[in-house]
C-alpha cells in the first residue's frame, strides 16, 4: 500500500499537486517537506528490488507469478520474504500469464491392453526410469504443426520432442530417440502415454522393444492420468504459442524449439522442483549421464 504522498508524487505529471492534495486531504507544504526528506533505507531497498523483478519479469517472458519470483531473487542472494515481492510486484502491475483449461483432443487407437504402470505417479529415482509423452498441435498459416513430446519424469526435462506436418506414428517414434540420445534409458524403464493411435502401431511398439522400454497407458478421455505431459502443454501454450501468431510452420517449429532448449529446460524455475531447472536436476544427479 504507497502512502498518499507517494501517490501525489506518481502522479503530478498527471494532476495538478494542489487539486490532489485537497482530494486526498494532505496539505501542499507537507508534500513539499516529505519530498526534500532524504530517502529512506527502506525505500532504497524497496525501489532495487523493484529493479531486479521488472528484470526477472522480462526474462521469463512475462510468465513469472510472486513465487518464482521469490525463488530467482533468493538464487540471486537477495533475503527478501515472499509477501514482499508479491507486494512489489502488484505496485509495478506485473501480472503473469494465466493458464488456460485444459480440453482434451485424444484420437483413441484401437488398442487397449497397455496397462496403466504410472498411476498418476509422475516421480522417478533416477534419470531414464519413467517418461511420459504426448502430442499436440500448433496453429500456424499454413495448417497445423503437430509436436510430440518425451519428458523424464525424473528431472521434468524435456528430453525428447519431435514436429511434423504429418500424424503419423513416426513423430512419436523420432520424440523417444531424441530422448534415448539425451538420457540413459534405464533397464525395464516406463513411457506412458495417453491411448491416442499413433502410440498403439505396431512401429512404436517395436521401438519401445528395442530400447527395452515397456509401455503404459492412461484411460480413454482421462487427463489426469497423463497430467505431466498435459501441463507441459499448458505451459507452452500459455507462456509461448497462444501469444504468437505464425505465418509458416518454420517459425512455429523455431519458437518452440527456443521455449523448449532455451527457456523451459535451462531457465524457466519449476515448482515441482524445489525451483530449480530440468537442466540443473538432470545434471546434478550423482551417477554419469548423457547431457541434453
Amino acid at each position: 500500500m504507497i502512502s498518499k504522498y507517494e501517490f501525489i508524487d506518481a502522479e503530478k505529471a498527471n494532476y495538478p499537486i494542489v487539486k490532489m492534495c485537497t482530494w486526498l486531504g494532505v496539505s501542499k507544504s507537507g508534500f513539499y517537506e516529505w519530498q526534500g526528506r532524504p530517502t529512506s533505507a527502506t525505500a532504497q531497498r524497496r525501489d532495487y528490488l523493484k529493479i531486479l523483478i521488472s528484470k526477472h519479469f522480462e526474462l521469463s517472458h512475462q510468465t513469472y507469478g510472486y513465487r518464482r519470483m521469490h525463488a530467482a531473487l533468493r538464487r540471486q542472494g537477495e533475503q527478501v520474504s515472499p509477501e514482499l515481492v508479491r507486494d512489489l510486484m502488484r505496485q509495478l502491475a506485473l501480472v503473469p500469464c494465466q493458464p488456460r483449461p485444459f480440453r482434451p483432443t485424444t484420437t483413441t487407437g484401437s488398442d487397449t491392453a497397455a496397462p496403466d504402470l504410472v498411476n498418476r505417479d509422475f516421480t522417478a529415482t533416477a534419470p531414464g526410469e519413467k517418461f511420459v509423452g504426448d502430442i499436440t498441435y500448433i496453429p500456424t498459416g499454413e495448417g497445423w504443426l503437430y509436436l510430440a513430446t518425451a519428458i523424464d519424469c525424473y528431472s521434468k526435462m524435456v528430453a525428447g520432442w519431435s514436429m511434423a506436418e504429418h500424424l503419423r506414428s513416426s513423430l512419436v517414434v523420432a520424440a523417444v530417440d531424441m530422448a534415448a540420445t539425451n538420457v540413459t534409458i534405464a533397464p525395464d524403464a516406463i513411457f506412458h502415454s495417453d491411448r491416442g493411435t499413433q502410440y498403439t502401431l505396431a512401429e512404436f511398439a517395436a521401438k519401445l522393444r528395442s530400447l527395452g522400454m515397456r509401455r503404459s497407458a492412461g484411460r480413454t478421455g482421462v487427463c489426469w492420468d497423463n497430467a505431466m505431459a498435459e501441463s507441459f502443454f499448458a505451459a507452452l501454450k500459455n507462456e509461448w504459442t497462444d501469444r504468437m501468431i505464425f505465418t509458416t510452420r518454420a517459425e512455429a517449429r523455431q519458437a518452440i524449439v527456443s521455449y523448449i532448449e532455451g527457456f523451459y529446460n535451462r531457465q524457466r524455475l519449476h515448482s515441482g522442483l524445489d525451483y530449480k531447472t530440468p537442466q540443473e536436476v538432470h545434471d546434478a544427479y550423482p551417477s554419469q549421464q548423457k547431457t541434453a
